[in-house]
């Protein structure tokens, strides 16, 4: 017997779909309430398909909400049908939504569509026969609704759960069947028929779909014959389309790449912003394959000047952008400030002695991050994000993707790309018309890093030209010219270091001048290229600290919310450029009374405070014991602010249906803070954290085993730092905190657990330099260590910095432990010497090699069959310690006498430059 609903049950959810267009709150909570008890419920879920289908006479509206609810509910879903009637009623909703693929209705047809993707998406590849019977018939069906309601079906499962597709029938992959009959279909005569089979084929070659390879031939001439349709959507699906084959398949574009770079470049131009976003898309898209490069080169007079007009604002930008009003004391609005995730501090890329590295750092030492640690590529930066924002509308237009593909394509030719561009930059900086030369001083920056070469001879006419428009009286002229300058920050810095009077100064001066411009926009674009400068300067900047103090603090007195972020952030970068210098007499004096005036406006929970701490956590590492005068309110607030979070958290945890979880970022912001107290204050911390309330060590256990990783991270890396500077008062505590720092210590980590592993790594070895002398307390623990560090280092898939402090902290066990470590050198004394051997010199590395030469004293034979691997990395060290140089010399003169005259056939299959460095360094 099949599901019927009653009357009773019809009216209630009608009423119910009614009820949520009412305007009143009361009401809108009541029926939130209600549809929340029910979504579980099965004949619900019957009766809104009932409605979504057979209620033709409510308002499609309703019917249309009703259709959402169940495609929510069915998501909600899990596991088969508790009973019959649970049955019954899952098979009637089934049956009934596919009724609707021929609703007259288009709102329900699209909602029908969104319906079956989630029941599809539910069930196993083939699961639900009768629909994909139903959706491919009425794919020819003579009902115009239907062809469009099953089309629209087909596009969204296609588009969202692809792999429900991928099943056979009668011996033949289902795809098979389909892919051909969709590319027939892309000549239908309805545009939204064809304009649906072309976004079905597109999904479907995104994820490298076999059956759309099987018939990319037909593909392309199917996109070749769309390629001039009247409809604007179907020509931008062609231009996406023909991206995806040339990132996939670009062999088979290569022979019609002239016809394609002309249909490219005439979308480029058309009328319509969506296909001409696309067409741009393109350029950025065969500007990223460095193995089309030569595919590109013939092209590059057609596409530069193309990227170039598409670089002008456009109408609708410079309508909402275009306000050269002095703005700067109105209040912005919400929508202004764009959420901003923090990023918990991760102890991480270590400088290399390889030149073609790109990694750089303050040496082995953990340092802020600008983004959270991801796999190997946390130096690395998406060529996008230069443009994504710079003219801080915040949205993907055909401007920055212009720009985007243009500083690819610079990367990639460099000055045979200049050749081109620079008659038509000459024209474009000296026009006349502000959007012209606007567009082509973002060109400009735009080329910055890839034709600085062919750029060098015209600096220094350039440079003092994009000074001098930093006073065009055009507001987007100056914000523009203050990025293009940010871009050109290093050679402003480097071109001439006798005498800074000639461009690094003017260049200072210049952005100064714009961080206390009167137009919000030129502040937040001069804030911004100023702590770029400051990057590329680094102790540069210290001798004009006082200057750059007043006219940065002069700016709180003038920014609104959105900019603070960017002085915060210019004030912080500015401490980690000049280090300790900030810390002379004077200094603190001018930047911290507007810091401790916003310190005292903002309460606990208030998200502004977080950019606040951040700064400070800057400030405290670099002034060191010149900041003791604020030190103790801010250590208490940071206390109370972590205390009280994990209150929250607890409170949470009791109920967290009905409370709100509580935000994370207070509690890594405050323990980045101490991070910088710790390091920059050292043992004048001692008393504060021993009288302090409540007490931060218990805190901080709390903190190692928190939920949130991001917590657990910035713990480690806290943990960590005191180690170094207030280790009396660690110790007594090291056996109770050690176990949970073990167990975060895993091969493979969770990606958003990368960084925690990676900051207990490192946090154990320098709590293990600690024990040096008296190693009992740390005994207990060496094994499971090793236990876990040794598969990290061999395991190839473990990310680079993680491979780095895992050998770091197994030499420093070594160093204090080396009768417990030794014995599995053999293990690990290869993949040890590789992960070390091109980290530049300093005293982290200089504390692992010793621990791992007390590791070879210990067990000589563990090193024997990777001796040539650590003779590399011994001749790898440019200046080691004195006591380190001797322990190379004794170990290597100990081999020479113990191999006697086996000596010379064990190195004679050593480079010569190894032989050559033992022979001068060791005399061997």
């Amino acid at each position: 017997m099949s599901w019927q609903p009653s009357e009773q049950g019809l009216q209630e959810v009608l009423g119910m779909l009614r009820d949520t267009s009412s305007t009143d709150s009361e009401v809108q909570r009541n029926v939130a309430q209600r549809l929340d008890q029910l979504r579980f419920v099965p004949d619900f879920l019957a009766y809104l398909a009932h409605v979504l289908i057979h209620c033709t006479n409510e308002q499609d509206s309703h019917r249309a909400v009703a259709g959402l609810l169940l495609k929510n509910a069915v998501n909600q879903r899990s596991g088969p049908a508790a009973n019959d009637n649970d049955a019954r009623a899952m098979a009637y909703v089934k049956a009934t939504v596919l009724n609707g693929l021929a609703d007259p209705d288009q709102i329900v047809r699209q909602t029908v569509g969104t319906v079956i993707t989630s029941l599809i998406s539910n069930e196993e590849p083939g699961g639900w026969p009768e629909a994909l019977d139903a959706l491919t018939k009425g794919m020819a069906s003579g009902d115009a609704n239907i062809i469009e309601g099953s089309f629209n079906s087909l596009q969204k499962i296609c588009e969202d759960a692809p792999h429900k597709l991928d099943f056979q029938i009668q011996g033949k992959n289902l795809l098979d069947h389909l892919v051909p009959q969709f590319v027939e279909y892309t000549a239908h005569g309805a545009p939204k028929i064809r304009l649906y089979a072309l976004q079905i084929l597109q999904s479907l070659l995104a994820i490298r779909v076999p059956s759309v390879t099987a018939n990319i031939d037909s593909y392309i001439q199917a996109l070749f014959a769309k390629a001039a349709d009247e409809s604007p959507d179907i020509r931008k699906c062609v231009c996406a389309s023909l991206g995806l084959i040339l990132g996939t398949r670009p062999d088979k574009l290569v022979p019609e790449m002239s016809n394609v770079v002309d249909y490219i470049a005439f979308c480029t131009q058309d009328d319509d912003d969506t296909v001409a976003l696309e067409a741009c898309e393109f350029w950025l898209t065969f500007a990223e394959d460095s193995t089309l490069k030569d595919q590109l080169r013939p092209y590059l007079p057609k596409i530069a000047p193309l990227l170039l007009k598409g670089m002008i604002y456009s109408d609708w930008d410079i309508a909402i952008l275009d306000i050269d009003d002095v703005d700067e004391a109105v209040a912005d609005k919400e929508t202004d400030i764009k959420p901003r995730n923090y990023s918990s501090k991760v102890h991480s890329t270590h400088e290399t002695n390889d030149p073609s590295s790109s990694k750089s750092g303050a040496g082995l030492s953990r340092e802020a991050q600008d983004k959270a640690f991801d796999e190997d590529e946390e130096d690395e930066e998406d060529d996008d994000d230069y443009f994504d924002d710079e003219d801080g509308s915040g949205e993907w237009n055909i401007r920055k993707c212009s720009a985007a593909a243009l500083d690819v394509i610079a990367v990639s030719f460099g000055s045979d790309l200049l050749d081109i561009l620079l008659p038509y930059l000459r024209d474009r900086i000296f026009d006349q018309e502000w959007t012209q030369r606007e567009s082509g001083i973002l060109a400009l920056g735009a080329i910055a890093e890839g034709c600085i070469d062919g750029l060098e001879p015209h600096l220094p006419q350039l440079i003092p030209f994009l000074l001098k428009t930093l006073q065009d009286k055009k507001a987007l002229v100056r914000s523009i010219t203050c990025w293009t300058l940010g871009r050109y920050a290093s050679w402003c810095v480097h071109v001439n270091m006798e005498d800074k009077t000639q461009y690094f100064i003017p260049t200072m001066e210049g952005l100064l001048q714009m961080v206390l411009d009167g137009n919000k926009r030129v502040q937040e674009a001069g804030c911004s290229a100023f702590a770029t400068l400051e990057e590329e300067a680094g102790p540069e900047m210290a001798p004009f600290l006082e200057p750059i103090l007043r006219n940065l603090t002069f700016a709180f007195s003038k920014y609104q919310q959105k900019n603070l972020l960017i002085l915060y952030d210019a004030i912080g970068t500015l401490a980690d450029s000049v280090g300790a210098a900030l810390g002379s007499p004077g200094y603190l004096d001018i930047l911290m009374p507007p810091l401790i005036e916003r310190w005292q406006k903002l309460n606990d929970q208030d998200p502004d405070l977080v950019p606040l701490l951040e700064c400070l956590s800057s400030i405290s590492i670099a002034a060191g014991g010149s900041f003791s005068t604020y030190t103790g309110p801010v250590y208490q607030r940071c206390l109370n602010i972590i205390h009280v979070t994990l209150t929250q958290y607890q409170v949470f945890e009791q109920n967290p249906d009905e409370i709100e979880e509580p935000d994370r970022t207070f509690i890594v912001v405050a323990l980045d803070l101490l991070s910088g107290l710790v390091q920059g204050l050292g043992d004048q911390m001692h008393a504060l954290i021993r009288d302090g309330q409540p007490p931060l060590l218990h805190l901080l256990a709390l903190c190692l085993t928190h939920f949130e990783p991001p917590v657990r991270q910035s713990a480690h890396a806290l943990l960590g730092d005191m180690s170094m500077t207030c280790f009396p008062l660690l110790k007594p505590v090291v056996p109770q905190i050690l176990p949970s720092v073990i167990e975060q210590i895993v091969v493979e980590p969770p990606v958003d657990c990368i960084s925690v592993c990676n900051n207990a790594a490192w946090a154990v070895g320098e709590i293990a330099l600690q024990f040096n002398g008296d190693s009992s307390t740390l005994e207990p623990f060496v094994p499971a260590l090793i236990q876990r560090l040794v598969p990290i280092l061999l395991n190839t898939k473990s990310p680079k910095s993680l491979t780095e402090n895992a050998a770091v902290t197994i030499g420093r066990l070594g160093l204090v432990c080396p009768a417990l470590v030794a014995p599995d050198l053999g293990t690990f004394a290869q993949a040890w010497c590789t992960a070390l051997w091109e980290i530049k010199d300093n005293d982290e590395k200089d504390s692992a090699f010793r621990g791992f030469c007390m590791l070879i004293s210990a067990n000589p034979e563990g090193i024997q069959n990777s001796f040539i691997f650590f003779c590399n990395a011994v001749c790898k060290w440019q200046h080691p310690s004195g006591q380190l140089d001797q322990m190379f010399r004794s170990i290597l003169q100990g081999f020479k006498s113990g191999l006697g005259a086996n000596w010379d056939a064990q190195t004679n299959n050593f480079p010569p430059v190894i032989r050559q460095r033992l022979a001068e360094r060791y005399g061997v």
